[in-house]
């Protein structure tokens, strides 16, 4: 896939052992979690996902999800295309996406053992919908959503940790 025109990270870090953030975050329903519950952002609705037999556990293997915001149907499809345990996992969009404010993605989260524990890096890259009235509302909202999307996903791996027991710290990033 092609460059994207975007970007947005966020950076926790985590008292626990690389291999075990992994493997948390592996379950795409963990990471896909603040999707598939009804939040302000998400305008009071909620996505269900799909998998193939992978799970998205394994590169090559697709996952989607689909749903609907004030009637209007969202899809999106993708493909795992890095994995490499503890460090990176990596997935992208299939052909374009039925979203209002991204259009094709790439995201990932990247895993860096420290001293005290890993150095969680959620990331997403992306362009804008193609077409009308889509590219109007990614140009107003396609920051804060992505924002609020890394943010989701990083500060709930952190959250779970700390409730399991670990500690969690905003890094500066």
């Amino acid at each position: 896939m092609p460059a994207m025109s975007r970007s947005n990270e966020t950076i926790v870090g985590i008292e626990c052992a690389a291999e075990t953030v992994f493997a948390y975050l592996d379950d795409h329903r963990h990471l896909g979690a603040h999707m598939s519950t009804s939040s302000w952002m998400m305008l009071g609705s909620k996505m269900h996902y799909e998998f193939d037999a992978g799970e998205a556990r394994l590169i090559g293997s697709k996952f989607g999800f689909h749903g609907k915001i004030l009637g209007i149907a969202l899809s999106a499809e993708q493909v795992v295309t890095i994995r490499t345990p503890p460090k990176l996992k990596v997935w992208e969009t299939i052909g374009a996406p039925s979203l209002w404010v991204i259009g094709r993605y790439r995201m990932g989260f990247e895993i860096v053992p420290e001293a005290r524990g890993s150095r969680l890096r959620v990331f997403i890259e992306y362009d804008l919908p193609e077409a009308e009235p889509s590219r109007w509302l990614g140009l107003i909202f396609a920051n804060a959503y992505a924002r609020w999307c890394t943010g989701r996903m990083a500060k709930d791996a952190a959250r779970y940790f700390a409730t399991a027991g670990a500690q969690a710290v905003p890094l500066k990033g």
